[in-house]
């Protein structure tokens, strides 16, 4: 039996499959409008990656937003568990993780086995979140990467200091539009400043502790992560595929539960 998790995010739906400790396989697809046929299609896709047949038996748990519709999983676990999980194996001196999903930020606390010790989390509102950055991107008529090198270049940003990303976009819209317009650098600045301070508050809540880990798709935006280390003042790190640690945080919950069931 081999161990396989499911994340089914707003945006995407990522799965890992386990086998003798080691991820065999990961993919990230689309989540669409049917959480539960994203994750068959994410699972097909996974089983085609690591050469496995759909007769292998699969001990499945199944995590994020959409999590609870996956019918075929055994499990549903918290997203803050599986993060804890999933970054305690890929980057183990990680004492802290700020996840940037599509529509929400979650910051977990973890401990040297990867347990939970405390957690904070705000979904009430997209400022501070990828679908956040998207809108803005389309706002400024320029792709996210390119955003993300203009930010680089900034010697200052501009005040945007409204935590509603709906009052965010007319503060940005009011800088396009102004005589001289503030300079695109500076405003994109600004937008990654709003995103971070928020999830400064959110680490604050809670009490910040090093290592700290950035996991989520914004954890491969350059511009955002910089953002975040100039106002923590340190380092953060990054694991090499951010989006899928809380997959993989499944699959591993998944392989203990295996292993507590067939005795080892």
């Amino acid at each position: 039996m081999k161990a396989l998790g499911i994340d089914v995010g707003s945006l995407t739906t990522k799965a890992v499959i386990l086998d003798n400790g080691s991820i065999s396989a990961s993919v990230i697809t689309d989540t669409g409008d049917e959480p539960e046929a994203a994750a068959k299609d994410a699972v097909a896709e996974a089983l085609k990656q690591s050469g496995l047949s759909q007769d292998e038996e699969f001990y499945i748990i199944s995590t994020g937003v959409g999590g609870k519709s996956v019918s075929f999983s055994r499990q549903h676990k918290a997203i803050t568990t599986c993060l804890a999980r999933g970054i305690n194996y890929l980057l183990p001196s990680a004492r802290m993780v700020i996840d940037m999903g599509a529509e929400s930020s979650t910051v977990v606390k973890i401990s040297g086995r990867g347990r939970v010790n405390d957690w904070a989390n705000h979904d009430k509102c997209a400022a501070g979140t990828g679908i956040f950055l998207q809108q803005m991107s389309k706002l400024m008529q320029m792709p996210m990467e390119e955003m993300s090198k203009l930010s680089l270049q900034a010697k200052t940003s501009a005040d945007i200091t409204s935590t509603c990303a709906v009052f965010a976009e007319s503060e940005v819209i009011s800088h396009v539009h102004r005589d001289p317009p503030t300079p695109k650098e500076e405003i994109v600045a600004g937008i990654y400043l709003s995103v971070v301070s928020r999830l400064m508050a959110l680490s604050k809540r809670i009490g910040i502790e090093k290592d700290v880990a950035v996991t989520g798709g914004v954890g491969m935006n350059t511009g955002v992560v910089n953002t975040l280390e100039k106002e923590l003042g340190f380092k953060v790190l990054v694991p090499d595929m951010p989006q899928i640690v809380a997959a993989l945080g499944a699959a591993i919950l998944a392989k203990e539960n295996m292993e507590k069931e067939s005795g080892h």
